[in-house]
């Protein structure tokens, strides 16, 4: 069996990897120009498709049939092929939005909520939600409730981001602040790259419920495929493929003293995950053109943790590597939202005896004890987790990698 995703831009589409996990049959992206549609979707060349922007609304005149949430949402996302050659549109993003809801595990029955946005996406939440026994407000630029008069929800239980605003590589913005809404239980945010949204993290600030959309992602791909071999598949399959890719996408991130094996125990990691290693401070003598002693030299610690914090934007963007820091970056609380985005942060701890001093700048400066002082509530507040490395690297990479796999 052959199927496909059509959409217009496909390149960092995660859907092929998700649909190996979910059935035996070929599936393979297809970008296609508008025109280029029709004699795609009448050839018998794929027993169906998976359909994404900006075709859900596109390929309706061309199936015979519409189920019965297709028609409601007026978007197709998934087609099958029948016997006779004709086609039936389906759409499961109604499932993975609903999937990803009851996941969050918040009640919005009798609550507030609001859609931030208006395209198809926030179609499908808004039908999920009205279901739920939710009151929903779509805000949008425009109208009646647009993002000038967001005072008049302050009493919103339930925040849920269908637009782009702070989506890969545009990172670190947010469509909101979450200061006017005191009563908020939860936000849910349908972008997955970056895996923390600047929104999501305004969330966790606040110590309430953060989730991306990587799971709707998941849940529609399963229902895809039962659609595409006409069987049921296991719920269960969502929660295992989810894992799956969030530690393929997430980024493992080291922090701690300088001279706690972070570099040593980087490159163990990337080994044996197969990510690739990043060592930040390398990155940032590479960018200035000079070593790192030389730009202490020439320009301060300001002026390093300034050319710091530019390269800490770019790779902590990225995802799926292993990220060694300099023991100094947690000296800048805007550092945290960078790296946390897209990873978890382990903490190395090591005894200081056994640090190392040589080419380190700050660390021949200022006694260890001293600096140790000064930094150990700054890694407290980054890490995710905390693993010593007193004993053989090959240990703490064991440790980090047992917690990384066994925390999902």
């Amino acid at each position: 069996m052959n199927f496909g995703l059509i959409g217009g831009k496909l390149a960092h589409s995660y859907s092929p990897q998700i649909h190996s996990h979910l059935g035996d049959y070929s599936y393979v992206l297809v970008e296609k120009k508008p025109e280029e549609l029709e004699q795609l979707l009448r050839s018998d060349t794929f027993d169906g498709f998976n359909v994404t922007i900006p075709y859900k609304s596109t390929v309706i005149p061309y199936c015979h049939e519409l189920s019965p949430v297709a028609t409601r949402l007026g978007a197709v996302n998934t087609i099958v092929r029948r016997k006779d050659g004709t086609l039936i549109g389906h759409n499961t993003d109604y499932f993975g939005f609903e999937s990803m809801l009851l996941q969050s595990g918040i009640d919005i029955c009798g609550k507030k909520a609001l859609v931030l946005g208006s395209g198809g996406t926030s179609k499908t939440a808004v039908a999920v939600l009205q279901d739920k026994g939710a009151d929903v407000v779509v805000i949008s630029r425009t109208g009646q409730n647009n993002y000038e008069n967001l005072h008049l929800h302050a009493d919103a239980a339930l925040i849920v981001n269908t637009t782009p605003v702070g989506m890969y590589p545009k990172t670190g913005i947010a469509p909101v602040s979450l200061d006017d809404f005191p009563h908020l239980e939860g936000v849910l945010d349908v972008i997955y790259n970056p895996a923390r949204t600047e929104l999501l993290q305004m969330a966790e600030n606040r110590g309430i419920v953060a989730m991306n959309g990587l799971l709707m992602l998941v849940a529609q791909a399963k229902e895809s495929a039962e659609w595409f071999m006409g069987h049921a598949i296991p719920d269960g399959k969502i929660q295992e493929i989810h894992a799956l890719l969030t530690r393929q996408m997430e980024n493992i991130i080291l922090i701690g003293m300088p001279g706690s094996g972070k570099s040593t125990i980087g490159k163990l990691l990337a080994e044996k995950s197969g990510k690739e290693f990043v060592d930040a401070d390398a990155l940032i003598a590479e960018t200035a053109g000079c070593t790192i002693p030389d730009i202490f030299a020439a320009q301060g610690e300001a002026g390093f943790r300034a050319l710091e914090t530019q390269v800490l934007a770019q790779v902590g963007k990225a995802s799926g590597l292993v990220i060694a820091t300099g023991g100094g970056c947690v000296t800048r609380e805007e550092n945290y939202p960078l790296l946390h985005q897209n990873g978890r942060i382990f903490c190395l701890e090591r005894e200081l005896a056994k640090l190392a001093t040589d080419g380190r700048p700050l660390s021949q400066a200022t006694k260890m004890e001293e600096m140790y002082r000064i930094r150990k509530a700054l890694y407290e507040r980054f890490a995710d987790y905390t693993v010593s490395n007193d004993g053989a690297p090959q240990c703490a990479a064991e440790k980090i990698l047992s917690i990384w796999e066994g925390d999902l």
